[in-house]
């Protein structure tokens, strides 16, 4: 019996001692492979290429910024930080000083898109993000007169100084929203009345069907009537007294000028 007790603490020894030299192994296995970020700010992009693959690492240029302080070429920050401990293979991603502002921000207000984007690159610049702009027909902004596709307003403004990056920001108009109606319930109402009422607002009416006569019922008075003489012309056509029963767009519905409308009359 002790020997089986003592076979069985040798083994858990062991297992145990097994199991430290795996978590040891796989520490260092994990560890090994870090290194520590280097200081690349202040460096030319080729400095702090042949810093970071000293260690194992890769740069990237993101993104340029003007700066007073910096010298034209030489990093002005980096991500991730100097000291960082970080997987070999990773990279350093960091920023340029273009140097001091040199270039003047042309006005583009009043362009269109393109030609604001020309002018921006033409003087050495790049167009940052656009955003576009509608407004109400009625608004009493000043800017609601400009046309579609026409520069309303641009960031940094026109000879603005302190410039941290060389891009251009432009909001672009989409031109008025049309004004926007109820429609109103015709059924019931003349033909040229409704019409009258359409043109006055802005809108067009469009197909005017003519329903015919519904038959009467057999036995009925109307039914023993002789029938009505054709018009030697041809079949009835819709007129300025013809009574609206249905109508398209129907009544409540939103529309905007220049909507065409349909009618059905008798």
């Amino acid at each position: 019996m002790r020997r089986f007790f003592s076979i069985v603490l040798l083994t858990l020894v062991l297992l145990t001692v097994a199991l430290i030299s795996a978590l040891t192994a796989m520490r260092l296995a994990i560890h090994g492979r870090e290194v520590t970020t280097p200081k690349v700010v202040g460096m030319s992009p080729q400095e702090a290429e042949r810093a970071g693959a000293a260690s194992g690492l890769q740069l990237v240029v993101e993104r340029e910024f003007y700066s007073a302080d910096v010298p034209e070429g030489r990093i002005i920050n980096q991500m991730p930080p100097a000291g960082t401990k970080v997987r070999r293979g990773w990279s350093i991603r960091v920023a340029q000083s273009l140097g001091a502002q040199r270039v003047a921000i042309p006005d583009v207000t009043g362009e269109s898109e393109r030609a604001a984007e020309l002018n921006i690159r033409r003087r050495g610049l790049a167009l940052g993000s656009v955003a576009q702009i509608s407004f109400p027909a009625d608004s009493p902004n000043p800017l609601a007169s400009s046309s579609a596709d026409e520069v309303v307003s641009q960031s940094p403004p026109a000879n603005a100084s302190g410039v941290a990056a060389p891009k251009i920001n432009l909001l672009v108009s989409t031109g008025s929203d049309p004004a926007v109606f109820v429609m109103p319930n015709f059924t019931g109402r003349p033909l040229g009345s409704a019409t009258l009422a359409l043109q006055d607002a802005g809108m067009r009416v469009g197909k005017v069907t003519l329903i015919p006569p519904t038959p009467a019922p057999p036995g009925s008075p109307e039914a023993a009537l002789p029938p009505q003489p054709q018009s030697p012309t041809g079949p009835a056509q819709p007129n300025t007294a013809s009574m609206i029963v249905t109508q398209s767009p129907a009544p409540g519905q939103k529309i905007v000028a220049g909507t065409v409308v349909n009618f059905e009359v008798r």
